[in-house]
């Protein structure tokens, strides 16, 4: 799997370099085409982008992101039969953003707000496949609609629901810096890897990309 399964983020950068450079390194050939997009591309009234502050980037992987909201620790999309523990990840020393090497667990971007935080977008992502061809948990995303149920258990606190308002599929160099901001409205944002894949490019080329909004009840 390319870059050991992280996905390419500078330390202390601006968001717009930071989704600039994202991309989900996946091994495997293509198994679809991109699902069809649907509904705006950014929330609105999102608030000007913010990257990961200087402080909590050059604390290194291991610090501790923000504490604004329990952490996550499982997401479930009941109608596309999605449930998948996920794990916080950061920024390794050589500048990548660490997404879990398995496929069947989801990472949350932890320098970011967790889901549940009054504000900013909450980051969670993790692989379609992997190097033999078997689908990750977040192949399902290929399949949800607008207003599917998003369940984000928590450690310490109760669930957050949200509901879905857009999908879309971007090339990972075009990917909006407002996936990564750190104020406005609150929005939970779910990304993997899409088609193309070249291989000779380092496998795919854009990321699937769903919004998903809280709904302030069950």
């Amino acid at each position: 799997m390319a870059e050991g399964g992280r996905w390419r983020a500078g330390a202390a950068v601006t968001s717009a370099v930071l989704a600039a450079a994202l991309g989900l390194a996946c091994g495997a050939p293509e198994t679809a085409a991109p699902p069809p997009d649907f509904g705006p591309s950014a929330p609105a009234r999102a608030a000007p982008s913010a990257g990961p502050s200087e402080s909590a980037a050059s604390a290194g992987p291991d610090s501790d992101g923000p504490r604004e909201a329990a952490r996550p620790r499982r997401i479930l999309v009941p109608r596309i039969g999605l449930d998948a523990r996920i794990e916080p990840v950061g920024v390794s020393g050589d500048g990548t953003m660490t997404v879990p090497e398995d496929p069947a667990v989801a990472g949350w971007y932890r320098f970011g707000p967790a889901p549940g935080a009054g504000r900013g977008s909450a980051v969670l992502a993790g692989h379609v496949d992997d190097e033999t061809g078997d689908l990750g948990a977040f192949a399902a995303l290929y399949e949800v609609r607008r207003g599917d149920r998003v369940e984000v258990r928590r450690g310490g606190a109760g669930p957050v629901v949200h509901r879905v308002v857009s999908r879309r599929t971007v090339p990972q160099d075009e990917l909006d810096p407002s996936v990564f901001r750190r104020e406005g409205d609150p929005v939970l944002t779910l990304i993997t890897c899409a088609p193309p894949f070249l291989p000779d490019r380092g496998g795919y080329q854009s990321n699937l990309v769903v919004t998903a909004l809280p709904t302030g009840g069950p």
